[in-house]
């Protein structure tokens, strides 16, 4: 074992003891955090998603139990934030505080997940409570924004309480002037009963049209969507920024071309991707997260 890879365990045991007998550190590294602000006239952004792990999503393509390892994660977590031109995390509060605790933070945005509640493969997946931050907490550990899971599902009476709770949360992000980022999906279950979001071209601008809907304003909010072929129909349907979210494409070279196309659109303000760029499948990470950054980069000139 490297003196490097003992160094990281040294850390990674002193996170758990922080936890365990001093608590108060993790608001304390939250407090000093410095701080970066959202885009400028042009830029565009790119954000690493962690918080599939929050709602039991541990698998990567044929991989199960990808994400299970924390350590692991964490790893190639920093391994993103350390590249250039990645500009924040969005996560669920267990992994932003072991990062805040690490400094990995430092001069990034950081996004909180709201809502993890409907637990993938559960009968209740549709059910998206809010089991994670709410917008008094993200404000008081200086966090930039929370995202929030919006299924719309018409089939599923459940549906109307998550978009309560979502113009609820929107609203009160806004009060406090932080980005609410809401992810739309057009959903159902399908004859297996598992859940799965419709990603046609009229599914998308529907779901769209619900989400940027939702709270008393939508001063500060910003869509999360997918990237589809039609695209151009797609941001036609709203004069919020979107940021375009990755998945877990079968091929990340096809991903990144699609990608690549849609920050060009007007509108289009970034990138917020996770597993592809986490685990690609020759798991370079740096080089994975270079290729994204590149094409955010080309799409800001």
């Amino acid at each position: 074992m490297s003196d490097t890879t003992l160094a990281r365990t040294d850390r990674y045991d002193e996170l758990t003891r922080i936890r365990a007998t001093r608590p108060g550190e993790i608001a304390a590294a939250a407090a000093r955090r410095q701080r970066r602000g959202l885009p400028g006239e042009g830029e565009r952004l790119l954000i690493i998603a962690a918080d599939h792990p929050a709602r039991g999503s541990l698998a990567v393509r044929d991989r199960p139990l990808a994400m299970a390892s924390r350590r692991d994660l964490l790893e190639r977590l920093q391994t993103a934030l350390d590249r250039p031109g990645v500009h924040g995390i969005l996560a669920a509060p267990d992994v932003l505080e072991d990062l805040l605790l690490l400094g990995a933070l430092e001069g990034k945005l950081a996004f909180g997940s709201m809502n993890r509640g409907g637990v993938q493969g559960s009968v209740f997946e549709l059910d998206d409570r809010f089991t994670g931050y709410d917008a008094a907490t993200l404000d008081a550990m200086r966090l930039d924004g929370g995202k929030m899971l919006c299924r719309i599902d018409p089939g599923d009476p459940a549906t109307v309480v998550t978009l309560e709770s979502c113009a609820r949360a929107v609203t009160d992000l806004a009060g406090r002037r932080l980005v609410a980022m809401v992810e739309p999906f057009w959903s159902g279950r399908n004859p297996a009963g598992q859940v799965r979001n419709d990603l046609s071209a009229e599914a998308v601008i529907r779901s769209i049209s619900v989400g940027q809907a939702l709270g008393v304003t939508s001063a500060y909010t910003w869509l999360k969507i997918p990237a589809i072929a039609e695209m151009e129909q797609v941001m036609a349907a709203t004069t919020l920024p979107a940021l375009l979210l990755g998945g877990d494409p079968p091929d990340i070279d096809t991903a990144f071309a699609g990608w690549g196309r849609a920050l060009t659109l007007p509108g289009v303000r970034g990138l917020v991707v996770g597993r592809a760029l986490l685990y690609p499948p020759d798991d370079d990470v740096a080089a994975a997260v270079d290729g994204a950054a590149a094409l955010v980069r080309e799409a800001s000139r």
